[in-house]
């Protein structure tokens, strides 16, 4: 299997991924997957059912957008990917849904709190919400400045810590290391919209976890002296 193939192929499994996973509807929702030697992302045709897609349906793109591979239009999110793989160095795969209570919590344009340790196990903060967009950025190149709004959250804060992010009035964005890490942090980030919302809904007066649990279950998988997993 040639080096295209191989990267098309890790696409489809992760966009096929999200459906099983109870994250998107129809044809909402992408994922994308990055060959960095070839400089090459391959990403889901827009518009496709995903009851209708095959591996070799998936468009490869170059980092300036062009396509190098495929007969079907990429995702319309496909220079929101692009900007991100460029900015962020270290990752492999980007996913973008429109998961239910993910999206519901961007709508609210508002963060998610950490209320818990299973929060903080993931992430040792909030998943940060961007600003809506002003008009001048709807009207320009909308899918760049999606992914400006997203940059400039990610000033003053580690896109490998925080793995995901909300677009004000939008829905979720998530990333990893990986393609198969991308959608993995994707679904834990519905999961803990969802456990936030059900929380608030249950107290709405629940406060923040504490700052030394945060610490504690964060660096206890994540920190240098980590001890949880097999190693």
């Amino acid at each position: 299997m040639s080096a295209i193939s191989n990267l098309k192929e890790i696409a489809w499994k992760c966009n096929m991924d999200l459906p099983r996973n109870n994250l998107v509807l129809h044809t909402f929702g992408n994922a994308s997957a990055i060959d960095r030697k070839l400089g090459y992302v391959a990403i889901k045709p827009s518009g496709i059912p995903y009851s209708e897609l095959k591996a070799k349906d998936m468009v490869v793109v170059d980092l300036d957008n062009a396509v190098v591979e495929g007969a079907l239009r990429p995702s319309s999110d496909t220079k929101t990917h692009t900007l991100l793989y460029k900015s962020f160095p270290e990752i492999g795969g980007v996913v973008h849904t429109h998961s239910t209570y993910a999206t519901a919590w961007a709508q609210a344009m508002k963060p998610i709190p950490v209320l818990g340790t299973t929060h903080a196990d993931h992430l040792p903060e909030d998943i940060p919400c961007t600003e809506a967009m002003d008009d001048k950025m709807i009207q320009g190149d909308y899918e760049i400045e999606t992914g400006n709004q997203i940059l400039k959250v990610f000033k003053k804060r580690s896109y490998l810590e925080t793995s995901m992010v909300l677009i004000a009035c939008h829905g979720p964005f998530a990333w990893g290391e990986t393609p198969e890490k991308a959608v993995y942090n994707s679904v834990m980030l519905e999961e803990l919209a969802k456990m936030a919302y059900l929380t608030l809904q249950i107290n709405p007066r629940t406060k923040r976890l504490k700052k030394s649990l945060i610490q504690k279950h964060h660096q206890r998988k994540h920190g240098p002296n980590s001890y949880y997993g097999q190693g």
